[in-house]
């Protein structure tokens, strides 16, 4: 099955792509989208079988599909469709610190939005208060995804869970906990305590491990499948959860 679409710069490109009842390539989708964006002309190939997929595959020497021409030259799959139009290609072994920036963003905004609900105005005194304790609910929450493959990461450049295993598990429902009892405004005897403690030992070990033994590592604050570098960002998340303790105290128990 062919579809064709009109282009105005004179350009065409070739798809090919798995269409079939039971899968349709997410991959051929995203590259058909890519060229109709960039102004060129698809002639959509439909691969409906496996062996039709395995017949295509053979004939031009490729192991995946999609697979892109255009004006008869092979482009490739999505990837290098990507880094033909000056594009990132999105390797899987790509460091970035998105995840974080996307975590944070999200968590000033719903601090706003509590503050809002909470005292009728956006910037509140207690509204960086809510802000904190929702990023280290959300934080925590990514760990609690898969608990195992955090402690595995963790134990990269923790000092306390490379001498204590089990505090590598322990972890994400110390920071959840936290972080919910910080944003409740309850118990903060317990919350302070915690927040205080799981920060600095964790500012002391980004310390040792990058400033100190120069390690390259990812760091696991956004779970186990992290592509976050281990560094300032991880270095600021501790510090913060360590100033969020040592205010909580403050305000609650000396002010």
């Amino acid at each position: 099955m062919n579809q064709k679409n009109t282009s105005q710069n004179g350009i065409s490109a070739q798809l090919y792509r798995m269409v079939m009842g039971d899968h349709l390539c997410p991959f051929g989708l995203k590259s058909k989208d890519l060229l109709e964006r960039h102004g060129i002309s698809v002639e959509d190939h439909h691969l409906t079988s496996r062996q039709e997929t395995d017949a295509f595959k053979e004939k031009h020497g490729v192991k995946t599909t999609p697979q892109i021409f255009i004006d008869g030259k092979r482009i490739g799959g999505y990837d290098e469709l990507r880094e033909y139009f000056g594009l990132d290609s999105p390797g899987k072994d790509k460091v970035t610190y998105e995840p974080v920036i996307a975590l944070f963003a999200t968590a000033f905004l719903m601090g706003l939005a509590v503050s809002w609900t909470a005292t009728g105005t956006l910037l509140s005194a207690r509204m960086p208060e809510y802000f904190v304790a929702i990023a280290m609910c959300l934080l925590g929450l990514q760990k609690l995804k898969d608990v195992e493959s955090f402690s595995t990461m963790f134990l990269n450049y923790d000092l306390l869970a490379q001498r204590h295993v089990r505090y590598g598990y322990v972890y994400p429902y110390a920071e959840t906990i936290a972080g919910i009892l910080m944003l409740a405004g309850a118990l903060i005897w317990l919350a302070a305590p915690l927040a205080l403690f799981i920060g600095t030992v964790g500012a002391v070990s980004v310390i040792k491990a990058v400033y100190i033994d120069k390690r390259e590592l990812k760091c696991a604050c956004v779970g186990g499948d992290s592509k976050v570098p281990l560094g300032f960002v991880s270095l600021t998340e501790n510090l913060i959860m360590v100033g969020m303790g040592v205010w909580m105290l403050f305000r609650t128990y000396l002010w």
